[in-house]
């Protein structure tokens, strides 16, 4: 039997999430430099040197690698996700998003009252603003909905990859299923995830592929079980010795490469 299913990644393979965060880190130093007139680009460059060092401080940080949930992701959600555990990141969050600004900004020696605070609410509005997807993303899946069943596989908060959803709603029309790693308590690249995603579609690992950007999580946890994945690698880089079933450069190139694939028998 040919291929069936496709599981997606979301942020970075059909949501182009890196690029919104540029956009509302520099529209918020932008903010700071006007009203304090902090050096711009200084600002950028301490703020993503501070932001991961201060979230793998906190005693949550645990908890935030296992569901899969961002450094830059923690800057902006809200959270409002049900269990202890959400409870105490959301609290961990709200000061984690103002001590980063904080201590960006004190090392040009600017402690302007409330200004942190201010900048913190600045680059929640602004990546809410600024959603992207990728040129090709509602092409390949208009390609292939017809086809084979789809499924969204995300690492993440439920309730920011929803909200990430709502955000560019139309995509969460191409899916027969949504699986959110804070939902099922763990995230990829472990191995029940993708076992989970593939019962809920009723399709053997044979049988279906796993399509993401990062190697860590989508391609591991794929190759964990025994499932061809196609890695999208838009910016070649060798790093780790972790290695795709296919790999390609823009998402346009699975159209053709899942055409060739339906007809194989595979296991």
């Amino acid at each position: 039997m040919g291929l069936q299913a496709i599981l997606f990644d979301l942020d970075d393979t059909l949501l182009w999430d890196e690029k919104s965060v540029d956009i509302a880190l520099a529209n918020t130093c932008g903010y700071a430099a006007e009203k304090a007139g902090v050096d711009e680009a200084k600002l950028q460059e301490d703020v993503r040197k501070i932001a991961p060092e201060m979230y793998a401080s906190y005693e949550t940080y645990g908890f935030a690698k296992k569901i899969g949930i961002g450094v830059f992701e923690a800057m902006w959600a809200n959270f409002d996700d049900p269990g202890e555990d959400f409870a105490k990141l959301r609290e961990t969050a709200m000061h984690y998003r103002v001590d980063v600004w904080k201590k960006a900004l004190e090392i040009q020696g600017c402690e302007k009252s409330g200004l942190a605070e201010k900048l913190s609410r600045v680059f929640g509005e602004e990546r809410r603003a600024n959603p992207f997807l990728f040129s090709d993303t509602i092409e390949v899946l208009d390609a292939l909905k017809e086809k084979y069943q789809l499924l969204l596989l995300t690492n993440g908060s439920p309730d920011l990859q929803r909200a990430k959803l709502r955000l560019s709603p139309e995509l969460s029309g191409y899916f027969d299923a949504i699986v959110i790693s804070g939902d099922f308590g763990i995230g990829k690249p472990d191995t029940s995830i993708f076992r989970h995603a593939l019962s809920k579609l009723g399709v053997a690992k044979e049988n279906a592929i796993m399509v993401g950007d990062n190697l860590k999580t989508d391609i591991l946890g794929a190759n964990r079980i025994g499932m061809r994945n196609v890695r999208i690698n838009r910016r070649p880089t060798d790093e780790t010795d972790i290695k795709a079933t296919y790999e390609i450069a823009q998402l346009s190139e699975l159209i053709p490469l899942v055409k060739r694939m339906s007809s194989e028998v595979y296991g």
